[in-house]
């Protein structure tokens, strides 16, 4: 390197003189190497001989000067200078300092996307955001979006467990839709029951119908009213999911035998066999029934109605590839942030938000 280059021009013209003075030159030269060597030896006399840089390039210049019977005792051996040599060549081959490694960095514009996105929705996790972005066109990866937030000082959302129950339902989810009641609490105090359907294979959501007497007759109703609405697409569903209440009854029963559907009923006192059911029961509460005081049922039903829009239209799914259920498979393309503005959507005052593009 530039050492060696040093070295061999100190050598040059340290070799001028003793062409023309060579017995003084050499005799001098024998002086200064022994000198410089005590003045280094009295440096180190707690432990032992070290040289540095700057002695072995003196050390290396001087070397030329002496006779060859000095060699076996000099500092500096030819092995230090081909080491010299090696290291400088090896320095000029390496490439390590140019080459670009790892992940290609991610866009300030889409840094400032997920920032936002976990301010305006304080519920939503490093996963939900993630589906939140691929439905802008934006795929980026979960653990991209949880580093950007954890670089932020953003405490990540309550991780939620997923179903149980999965042998059976990752086979039949195509043929399998699922229904549980739930209830809702009136800002007076009246309790409500709403009646869920849940289809497995692509996770579409249907809130049939809200009451405060929830009777074997209202279900039956509920039932006609859920086929009516699957119309052609019941024809590829097998199972009917549901719990052990009273509340269903025989007649219920025989409106989905009558599509050719089988009755699955879980055990008793076993929520999880109904997984999907009780995890959009969740969702519901927690992104909009916790968050609302419902004063009567035609509010529960308003606020239920566009909760299931937006879950069928917008609402990105892990299981169908961060794509709502009513969406087309192949997921949108991402536009530039810097020339295409992205707008929110207001869902419930506010409550749920939605995000797309300017059009």
């Amino acid at each position: 390197m530039i050492v060696t280059l040093l070295c061999k021009v100190t050598r040059k013209l340290l070799a001028v003189p003793s062409v023309l003075l060579r017995r003084e030159t050499v005799k001098d030269a024998e002086l200064l190497v022994l000198r410089y060597e005590n003045v280094v030896l009295r440096r180190q006399l707690a432990g032992p001989v070290r040289y540095e840089l700057a002695d072995r390039f003196w050390f290396a210049a001087l070397s030329g000067l002496i006779p060859r019977r000095w060699l076996r005792v000099f500092p500096v051996t030819p092995g230090t200078l081909l080491a010299w040599h090696r290291r400088f060549i090896a320095a000029n081959w390496d490439y390590t300092a140019r080459r670009r490694t790892g992940r290609p960095p991610t866009p300030a514009a889409v840094k400032k996307l997920v920032l936002r996105l976990a301010r305006e929705n304080p519920s939503w996790g490093h996963r939900r955001i993630q589906g939140e972005l691929a439905r802008l066109g934006h795929r980026i990866a979960a653990s991209t979006v949880w580093a950007i937030l954890n670089a932020a000082g953003i405490e990540p959302a309550p991780r939620r467990s997923g179903p149980t129950w999965r042998e059976f339902l990752t086979a039949q989810a195509e043929g399998i839709v699922a229904a549980d009641f739930f209830h809702i609490d009136t800002v007076l105090g009246r309790r409500l029951y709403a009646l869920v359907f849940l289809e497995h294979g692509t996770r579409r959501l249907h809130i049939t119908g809200v009451t405060a007497h929830p009777t074997r007759d209202w279900t039956v109703q509920q039932a006609r009213n859920l086929t009516a609405d699957l119309g052609i697409r019941i024809q590829t569903l097998r199972f009917l999911l549901r719990d052990r209440d009273d509340k269903y009854g025989e007649a219920s029963d025989a409106v989905f035998r009558a599509e050719e559907m089988k009755i699955i009923k879980s055990a008793p006192q076993a929520p999880r066999m109904n997984a999907h059911c009780e995890r959009i029961i969740g969702s519901i509460r927690r992104e909009a029934l916790d968050h609302v005081l419902i004063m009567n049922e035609a509010h529960a039903r308003h606020v239920l109605a566009n909760y299931e829009k937006h879950y069928n239209e917008h609402r990105p799914h892990q299981a169908r590839n961060q794509l709502p259920p009513d969406a087309p498979e192949q997921p949108p393309a991402a536009h530039d942030l810097h020339t295409h503005k992205v707008l929110r959507t207001r869902i419930l005052g506010g409550l749920i938000n939605e995000y797309r593009y300017a059009v």
